[in-house]
């Protein structure tokens, strides 16, 4: 990585546009805008709490990505946290409650992080904690689902807390959907979608990016369906491949730069939709932005992990703070051996060199 390149003025920056594309894409709904607005404060001057402690030689993420639950009413085609076991169909007892997920929140907080996107499994089964997150309005909760459980409850909860903002997971379109998500399942996404939109309620979507879908994924038909439908954000998330027979499905390096460029068309010609494309937004920074370079992993049972990619940990929330978390004895190791700005033909550095990262941890043990 070039010695001139600031990763912590790229990364404030980073969360400073997407607060004023948010602004500016929601400026016909007043109340949605206010919101917005309150929040771009916030995110400034928890920007600033960033910075402050670079000064101090102490750098905090922006993002913190939480898995808030193991469990999960799918089973996707090639679903890289079924395959690691850490996702199930039952709820197991030693999950974090939401009184700890609550702490985590406010200890993100007080560092300064700005967004804390809620992930699983599928996160609203998980209403203890989403009721903790609401609690947070300075505080930005992206939350990833498969759709499935946005009842009546759930859009009033998103009416009122505007600071909750459900990613829905999609594939392409119905076939695409189907395919890879179970069948059915691209209808109960549409309906959840008009239903938000009925609600004048700001949502945004998912796309597990692969071989077979990309050229659907990026298309402006795709693109302009999503926008009718009342979608305002886009995350783009390349696949990683679980097994050998699903290497292929991992997009190569000529498809990458098809991806970038089509990114970046998109953003110029769609300016109401905020589009991020990980880990293609991670070549600005030199290299992968995990282990709290620019966000960090607390699974379901509290371990602080790079990246839910890279399921290792040598700490745990429950016994320690979301501070000392960060400043683990892995993510130092990460973060000084140059092992995240490598080259990787996965979606993920990590998951490429998780045999170097076993052997840190057995080292280290």
């Amino acid at each position: 990585m070039s010695e001139t390149f600031n990763l912590q003025e790229y990364m404030s920056r980073g969360v400073s546009l997407l607060v004023s594309d948010a602004v500016r894409a929601t400026f016909k709904n007043p109340r949605e805008t206010l919101f917005l607005a309150k929040f771009g404060k916030a995110a400034a001057a928890a920007s600033q709490k960033r910075l402050n402690a670079e000064q101090k030689g102490e750098h905090v993420p922006p993002f913190l990505i939480a898995s808030i639950t193991s469990s999960c009413n799918l089973h996707c085609a090639g679903c890289y946290s079924r395959q690691n076991q850490a996702c199930l169909d039952d709820e197991p007892v030693e999950q974090l409650s939401g009184d700890d997920w609550d702490k985590i929140f406010t200890e993100a907080e007080d560092l300064g992080v700005s967004f804390i996107l809620l992930a699983g499994g599928e996160p609203l089964l998980r209403k203890d904690v989403i009721d903790a997150a609401a609690g947070h309005d300075k505080l930005l909760f992206p939350i990833f689902t498969n759709g499935y459980f946005i009842g009546e409850k759930y859009m009033d909860m998103f009416d009122k807390h505007r600071n909750l903002l459900p990613i829905i997971s999609i594939e392409g379109d119905e076939a695409a959907t189907d395919a890879r998500r179970g069948d059915g399942v691209y209808q109960v996404v549409l309906q959840s979608m008009q239903s938000l939109k009925a609600r004048d309620l700001i949502f945004g979507v998912s796309i597990t990016v692969t071989t077979e879908n990309m050229q659907q994924v990026y298309s402006r038909e795709f693109i302009d369906n999503l926008v009718s439908l009342g979608c305002r954000a886009m995350i783009f998330v390349e696949y990683v491949p679980v097994s050998e027979e699903t290497k292929r499905l991992a997009p190569s390096e000529p498809e990458r730069e098809y991806a970038a460029q089509r990114i970046a068309v998109l953003r110029d010609e769609v300016p109401e939709m905020v589009f991020i494309s990980f880990p293609g937004d991670e070549k600005e920074t030199g290299g992968c932005v995990a282990a709290g370079r620019g966000f960090f992993h607390i699974n379901s049972h509290g371990g602080a992990e790079p990246c839910p990619f890279s399921p290792y940990s040598d700490i745990n929330v429950r016994d320690t703070s979301l501070r000392e978390a960060l400043n683990s004895r892995l993510f130092q190791a990460l973060q000084s051996d140059g092992m995240l700005d490598d080259f990787h033909t996965g979606g993920c550095v990590l998951f490429e060199k998780r045999a170097q990262v076993e052997a840190f941890l057995a080292q280290n043990a």
